[in-house]
């Protein structure tokens, strides 16, 4: 009897570790399966910055503090071609609010790469050094030479090479400008060179007769002729942009976008045309001397960063 007993317990004994092994098989089995299922599951898509942006309703753009593309006026407000022109595509874009940030030039690409900014805009010309590093929307201005003459432009200038080809033509400039580079690059003599020391000296040499035209930048001679509200005088609006060792001097400035946001940057190209299109563009850079003149055209991202 006791033998028949202790074959027994044996037995519930037995029985009793191959189901608890078995449970634990189980156990292991819902655990790998669960372990396995969270290793290979789909993660969700990570939110794009455009996205981010229409569902936050604002977004941090970086500006160079630089006038007339970005500055902040007297009571604090923050302005400037670029700044209006951003905000306006933006608002349409669905994005309502702008932080817009003032910094040094030099710290717009890295402070775009590093995530302090999502865009980054101000006086900035695409080029192709800078597109290696950035992916810029589509200009939004272009900014090149002009020149002031008096009113019905008696030489007939154009260019800077009729000044050269006019050899009692006088040209005004600023001592140190760039211009004198491009004058001289042009074929005009120094003795057609008359140096100033500021732009109201360069009108005052035009009234005078000391000079038959004076040359600076676009947005810059739009300001000084407003300034000076001379109806003796007049802006050149066919003038012809300097051509310097096969390369002309006009430069195109645009936002630029980190080159994952290519969705980005896409729709903010699509809200900029439609405003080129309607013309609205144009009134926005007005208030900040831009003319037709300082229009982009059709040139595009892609060919300017060859």
């Amino acid at each position: 009897m006791r033998k028949w007993y202790i074959a027994g317990l044996c037995l519930v004994l037995f029985t009793l570790m191959v189901g608890c092994g078995s449970g634990g098989n189980e156990n292991n089995g819902v655990n790998a399966s669960a372990s396995n299922s969270t290793n290979t599951s789909v993660q969700p898509e990570k939110e794009t910055t455009l996205a981010k942006a229409q569902r936050e309703g604002y977004v941090k753009v970086g500006f160079a503090n630089e006038n007339p593309y970005a500055y902040a006026t007297a009571d604090g407000k923050l302005t400037g071609e670029a700044v209006e022109v951003a905000r306006k595509v933006l608002a349409n874009m669905g994005i309502p609010e702008m932080d817009g940030v003032l910094t040094e030039f030099g710290s717009l690409i890295p402070g775009l790469k590093a995530n302090r900014f999502d865009i980054i805009t101000a006086g900035m010309f695409i080029n192709p050094d800078r597109a290696k590093e950035v992916d810029f929307a589509n200009p939004e201005y272009s900014i090149g030479e002009a020149i002031a003459v008096k009113k019905g432009n008696p030489l007939d200038l154009h260019s800077y090479k009729d000044i050269a080809d006019n050899g009692k033509a006088k040209i005004a400039v600023m001592t140190g400008a760039v211009e004198l580079d491009y004058l001289k690059g042009s074929g005009v003599g120094d003795d057609q060179i008359v140096q100033v020391p500021d732009q109201p000296s360069a009108i005052a040499a035009l009234q005078a007769g000391r000079a038959d035209a004076i040359t600076m930048t676009g947005p810059s001679l739009q300001a000084v002729l407003e300034s000076a509200a001379d109806d003796g005088i007049e802006r050149v609006m066919e003038f012809e942009q300097p051509v310097i060792d096969g390369v002309s001097v006009r430069g195109y400035g645009a936002a630029a976008f980190r080159q994952e946001d290519d969705d980005f940057r896409e729709a903010f190209n699509a809200e900029l045309q439609k405003l080129k299109d309607s013309g609205e563009l144009l009134e926005i850079l007005k208030p900040f001397g831009f003319t037709e003149q300082e229009l982009p055209g059709d040139m595009t991202a892609d060919q300017l960063s060859q």
